[in-house]
């Protein structure tokens, strides 16, 4: 069956508060409507560690003067910051016709793909979501679901500071080790990661990207 492709709008924010942003996916996911059209955010956050909604105080060893937010997505604490590419995919999952562990799915086969062309080969795990390179995690997912309509994602790790990581355990997953694509393979634009990672997101997913144009700041 031909599913119709959806159109969605990409959008680069460039570098964020992760708290600033996280209020305005939550605004956009309340207010939206059967026509508002699909959206994937990129950004860079400043350094912040996150809580999932069910997170457990235990996963954060060492926070020191990191910055530590409450989010409603789901999983455990992970860290972002510096040279990792934030993915939001603020989509209508009922319209695009995706099931939530499609949506799930989407996300870590489109990363699994890209690492493929980079020649480096990498696997999703079912029992803890993201992508991971010999057992080691290069990539984080965190979603929410409210009345059909997904908002945050995926945080992919390119070239960063990773020491902050030992501050935690990474998903909650004590002893698991992260890595970056910069340690892999050298690449290190983030600009070109993120041109490539739109063109898998298109394969894995029933949509047609549309650029925003010019860099936007973050909708109000």
């Amino acid at each position: 069956m031909n599913i119709p492709r959806v159109e969605v709008v990409v959008r680069d924010l460039g570098r964020t508060l992760y708290s600033d942003t996280l209020a305005a996916m939550q605004a956009f996911t309340a207010e939206r409507t059967d026509d508002t059209p699909d959206e994937i955010w990129f950004t860079e956050h400043e350094p912040v560690f996150t809580q999932g909604q069910a997170g457990r105080a235990e996963h954060l060893l060492a926070p020191g003067g990191i910055e530590v937010v409450q989010s409603d997505r789901g999983g455990q604490v992970t860290y972002h910051g510096p040279g990792q590419i934030v993915g939001y995919l603020l989509f209508d999952i009922r319209r695009m016709r995706v099931s939530v562990r499609g949506l799930v799915s989407g996300i870590e086969n489109a990363i699994i793909n890209l690492l493929d062309a980079y020649g480096i080969a990498a696997s999703a795990r079912c029992d803890a979501p993201g992508v991971y390179v010999e057992g080691e995690k290069i990539a984080a997912l965190g979603l929410r679901v409210r009345r059909g309509c997904a908002y945050h994602g995926f945080a992919f790790n390119i070239h960063m500071d990773l020491s902050p990581f030992a501050r935690i355990n990474p998903c909650g997953m004590a002893g698991l080790a992260v890595t970056q694509l910069k340690d892999l393979c050298g690449e290190s634009d983030l600009a070109a990661v993120q041109s490539r990672l739109v063109r898998q997101l298109e394969e894995v997913y029933p949509i047609v990207t549309r650029r925003s144009g010019t860099r936007d700041a973050l909708p109000a």
